[in-house]
């Protein structure tokens, strides 16, 4: 099938370059405009697409050239981009930055390039006059099919970029396309899980939204993003079954979801059912799975710790033979104790005899291939899905039911409790890299539900 939807991506020469400010205020005010936003973020990242989702009033979905082939990103954009108007893809990292630092491999600039996307770079300028347009040439011309058509500068004044404005299109042949000042910004809570984006962000959307239709030309972005050439797709079908519903954790302490591994059960026949371990009093009567995702565990653990009904609820079941999975601060949460972020040893659900204690810095931080060291419900001996782990937390019992490998082949380490019907552990899995794995829980739950 042809794919011609308009389609342009924010991108930046480093992370913090203000990407995601930009590109909220940017998507909300087109929003406003009438305009219907399919949202994307380039990565394994799972706060910013919640960003999105305030922004745009639809789910964000995830690019990742790790994760996936060219042929299926193209498949993922196609599915993400029914019905809408624009795509607006956010980068990661610096454009040019991938999984390595030798190469573009998995990088932004390789997304921008499988989709034909147009780029805009994102600018940081405070403090800077000409020395913009070496800065600008440099990520223009690094590549001959940069794909950046524009720049928008942040962090300057309106004086300032009308004074910049003709010397950059002069001397670099690309448009600039506005500035965006200072504007309002309150994610470090949330980033800290405090609050999750769209509880209290209205107000504060609603103002940047404002602002940048007066500071950035947005017409000129939707002619941008119009001027992309068509993309052909190969639909990816996925086996289907008969209906089972899978009992989702998400609440403020469990809400790090690929929207995509979401998407693949839902095709496979998953009718997902949401369910708080924060406040719901047991695992919902009629779900014959669980999935507990990451999150902030730690945040929450006295409140978590308080609300035994669920906690014997969930150890119940997965005792009885409940298929589950579990990442990350799922995982921490399965646990007999979490040390909470006070440093305070606090019970919890006890399926996992071990307790999750905070270290000082990142434990494992990146990609990583998980491949099966026996065979277990999901994955049989030797076979591979891909993964990425990121967190402060450890465990003193990671399990060994998979290797993980970083792409480099330069470090591995034992991972995963895969035994009975249970998969938990610290890497976050991507299933569509894998998607027996994802049938084989799905029959699994349906066999439980029988």
């Amino acid at each position: 099938m042809i794919i011609d939807i308009s389609r342009i991506a924010f991108v930046s020469a480093m992370s913090g370059g203000g990407k995601t400010t930009a590109a909220c205020a940017i998507m909300r005010a087109m929003v406003k405009m009438g305009l219907k936003i399919a949202p994307f973020k380039c990565g394994p990242d799972y706060i910013d697409p919640m960003y999105h989702f305030a922004a745009s009033g639809r789910e964000s979905a995830n690019l990742d050239l790790f994760f996936s082939a060219p042929d299926e990103i193209r498949n993922i954009f196609a599915e993400n981009t029914e019905n809408c108007d624009v795509a607006v893809i956010e980068g990661v990292m610096g454009y040019y930055d991938g999984r390595a630092m030798d190469s573009t491999a998995a990088s932004t600039y390789e997304i921008v390039r499988t989709l034909g996307a147009a780029a805009v770079l994102i600018l940081p300028a405070r403090g800077m006059a000409y020395t913009v347009i070496p800065v600008i040439k440099g990520l223009t011309e690094f590549r001959n099919d940069s794909k950046i058509k524009a720049v928008i500068l942040t962090g300057v004044t309106g004086m300032t970029y009308s004074m910049l404005k003709p010397v950059i299109e002069r001397e670099t042949g690309i448009a600039a396309a506005g500035y965006i000042p200072k504007l309002e910004n309150t994610t470090e809570s949330r980033h800290l899980g405090l609050t999750l984006p769209w509880e209290n962000d209205r107000e504060e959307l609603e103002k940047n939204a404002e602002t940048v239709k007066q500071t950035v030309d947005l017409e000129l972005l939707i002619k941008i993003a119009s001027e992309v050439p068509e993309i052909c797709v190969q639909r990816r079908k996925f086996r289907s079954g008969e209906s089972v519903k899978i009992g989702v954790a998400f609440d403020h302490a469990f809400c790090f979801y690929y929207k995509d591994n979401i998407d693949i059960l839902k095709q496979m026949g998953a009718e997902i059912v949401h369910f708080s371990p924060l406040s719901d009093p047991c695992v919902p009567d009629d779900v014959s799975g669980i999935i507990l995702g990451g999150g902030y565990p730690e945040l929450y653990a006295g409140k978590l710790s308080k609300n035994t009904k669920i906690m014997k609820s969930i150890r119940e079941n997965i005792a009885g033979g409940m298929p589950c999975i579990a990442e990350c601060g799922g995982f921490m949460y399965l646990h007999d104790h979490i040390e909470d972020i006070n440093g305070e040893n606090v019970r919890m659900a006890g399926v996992i005899n071990a307790d999750a204690v905070k270290k000082d810095k990142l434990v494992r931080f990146g990609y990583a291939d998980l491949t099966a060291m026996h065979d277990s419900a999901y994955l049989k001996k030797g076979e591979t899905i891909k993964s990425h782990e990121f967190h402060y937390w450890d465990s003193n019992d990671n399990g060994n039911g998979c290797l993980a490998e970083k792409p480099s082949r330069k470090r591995s380490w034992e991972c995963v409790h895969a035994k009975g019907k249970l998969f938990a552990g610290f890497p976050h899995i991507y299933l569509r890299s894998n998607d027996m794995f994802a049938e084989r829980f799905l029959d699994e739950c349906r066999r439980f539900a029988r």
